[in-house]
């Protein structure tokens, strides 16, 4: 008697204990669920300032190049040069002119594929041998990264934030690659320039006839032509 009458003071111990669980665990303090966030890329710097960078990506027309520096150099102008890993295995002594032109310079990964269509890993390959490439060739260890077509997915922001860079996109595409009329070119940008405007740009001929005019206007509007560097800086 003794001994079912244990067994069913544990089992009353047990539904009163279940019981009790069920009744509090709506009331219980649940941990906070979070989606982990990417930084999302740049797109422009500070309105406060009225600065405006020039930038090109490098995956082909070197012969306009030197013609593009001296451009920059007679306007005492600083831009960015996003350059190609591959690009810069070819062309090691052009990179190294820009670098030693004291322009900037930065990543435009390895091989100019669609990176969307990439795994995270691979996206994180593309990014780490260009950087290899482009240390050894100008000494430059970048920072800022511009994907290839722009494109933008969480493999790509994650793969860049990973390898440690910052990525880029821009306020006003020349879309230069087309080969419009250097007037095009010059219209674009000055439809879009506003403080913090970063000009998206490539080395072709009509870029090159455009970009006298494109520095003399807008200076002439007051704004200061800057590297990415510069205007991303907290500290300026």
């Amino acid at each position: 008697m003794n001994c079912l009458r244990t067994r069913r003071l544990a089992v009353l111990n047990v539904i009163f204990a279940v019981t009790l669980f069920l009744y509090f665990l709506p009331r219980l303090p649940s941990a906070p669920f979070t989606v982990p966030t990417v930084a999302e890329p740049v797109y422009s710097g500070s309105t406060d300032r009225k600065q405006i960078a020039l930038t090109f990506n490098v995956f082909w027309g070197e012969e306009y190049i030197p013609g593009i520096l001296d451009i920059l150099k007679a306007n005492g102008v600083h831009a960015t040069f996003f350059l190609g890993g591959t690009w810069t295995q070819e062309h090691p002594l052009l990179a190294a002119q820009i670098a030693r032109a004291g322009q900037e310079i930065e990543n435009h990964g390895y091989s100019h594929p669609h990176v969307d269509h990439l795994s995270e890993e691979a996206n994180l390959r593309e990014i780490q041998k260009a950087e290899e490439i482009i240390v050894k060739y100008t000494g430059v260890k970048p920072v800022l990264y511009a994907p290839p077509y722009g494109e933008r997915g969480p493999a790509v922001l994650r793969a860049a934030a990973r390898a440690g860079y910052r990525t880029i996109l821009w306020t006003a595409d020349t879309i230069d690659w087309q080969l419009p009329d250097s007037s095009v070119i010059v219209q674009r940008v000055l439809q879009k320039a506003g403080p913090g405007c970063i000009v998206l740009m490539h080395p072709t001929a009509p870029t090159l006839h455009a970009l006298p005019t494109i520095i003399n206007d807008l200076k002439r509007q007051g704004y200061e032509l800057v590297d990415l560097k510069t205007m991303l800086s907290e500290n300026r």
